[in-house]
């Protein structure tokens, strides 16, 4: 079991940076694979970032590609997802997620994750 809680939401202008975090507890954090979704009222969760285990490497929606960077600090069992030049289309609730470490794909789909924070909203003025 992992527990998740995300905290960093808030409110920025246009243009702004956020930066999110997500502190992991409960089992072996630093082998699960970690994702970003968001999610606006009425719609469905919207894929943000997940990190492929093998190589490291990230992949982002194109919607934020070039102005978000997710990382994570194993020793500090958190991951993050900076946030650069918010526009006001990012605005939403933010999720970190969790899922254990099986297969070398990179999962995109909140079905694929198991354990979900809390969420933080994120609310972008223009």
């Amino acid at each position: 079991q992992v527990q998740l809680v995300e905290s960093g939401g808030g409110l920025v202008q246009a243009g702004g940076s956020l930066r999110l975090s997500c502190a992991a507890s409960g089992r072996t954090f630093s082998s699960y694979r970690m994702g970003w979704f968001r999610q606006v009222p009425g719609k469905e969760l919207q894929f943000v970032a997940a990190t492929r285990w093998i190589n490291s490497i990230t992949y982002y929606a194109d919607s934020v590609k070039g102005r978000f960077t997710s990382s994570r600090d194993n020793a500090k069992n958190t991951v993050y997802l900076q946030m650069a030049s918010l526009k006001p289309e990012d605005t939403a609730v933010y999720y970190c997620a969790a899922r254990p470490p099986l297969g070398v794909v990179v999962k995109t789909h909140p079905d694929d994750y198991p354990y979900w924070g809390q969420g933080t909203q994120v609310t972008v003025s223009s």
